[in-house]
């Protein structure tokens, strides 16, 4: 199945061999030359997946990352970058990048990055059911790929409903880094175990009270992490409490 990608890359030798490979895949692929450009595409004609060079002129990857994300875009980002440590790359996944590559890279890795993004990605959609799953305050939506926490919207990335479905789905068990890697990135992933903190670490930010002091995702010390079922039970208890209160009055 065929995907429209939108390529973002100033160097004209670059982005010819990636669009070769690409197509060779029976992709239909839109070729930008600085970050303005691909951001005003993005909006318009909505790509299936997104690859994103790092180092763009007028506004560059890293801000096309973050400006998307604040959108509400979830469409799937593929980050082409020369940085090469750790800090780079992760601060990449922060601003809500699903995957990245350094600089040089061979083309027939970026390809096959690009066709694990597009599985995982239409997987999600094709796996995607009515199904309202609860946790506490938190609500997720599969079919419509929304959450709530205590009825207020909170906009995730693909990435980030993902890691959250797995948990909500098992309340109170606890995910090794390992085993949400393979859950949400994929058997044989290289994701690095840092990652999964990356994520975590956003997800707290847009869905507690308090990120410093975790009410619902909680960090189980050289274990992993887990979604409290406790702190749903004292939902529920709480909730029943208030019931009860006003039948009698």
């Amino acid at each position: 199945m065929s995907a429209r990608i939108l390529v973002a890359e100033d160097d004209p030798k670059q982005s010819r061999l990636i669009r070769i490979y690409l197509e060779r895949e029976g992709n239909t692929v839109q070729v930008m030359a600085d970050g303005r450009s691909a951001l005003e595409r993005v909006r318009s004609v909505r790509p299936d997946l997104v690859v994103l060079d790092v180092m763009l002129p007028a506004v560059d990857g890293l801000d096309v990352c973050r400006i998307l994300r604040s959108e509400g875009s979830d469409v799937p980002i593929l980050l082409l970058t020369a940085r090469s440590t750790e800090e780079d790359m992760l601060l990449g996944l922060d601003l809500g990048a699903d995957d990245y590559l350094t600089k040089p890279y061979s083309p027939r890795e970026l390809t096959a990055r690009v066709r694990a993004l597009l599985r995982r990605s239409r997987a999600t959609g094709a796996a995607a059911r009515d199904e309202l799953l609860r946790v506490g305050a938190v609500e997720l939506d599969t079919g419509r790929f929304e959450v709530r926490v205590s009825g207020r919207p909170v906009a995730l990335t693909s990435k980030e409903f993902s890691l959250l479905e797995v948990l909500a789905r098992e309340p109170g068990r606890v995910f090794t880094r390992t085993q949400i890697i393979e859950r949400v990135f994929g058997f044989g992933s290289d994701v690095l175990e840092r990652t999964v903190d990356v994520h975590v670490r956003n997800l707290r930010l847009k869905l507690e009270a308090d990120p410093a002091r975790p009410r619902y995702l909680e960090t189980v010390y050289g274990r992993g992490y887990r979604l409290s079922e406790a702190e749903a039970e004292a939902e529920a208890e709480a909730e029943a409490a208030a019931e009860d209160l006003g039948e009698r009055a």
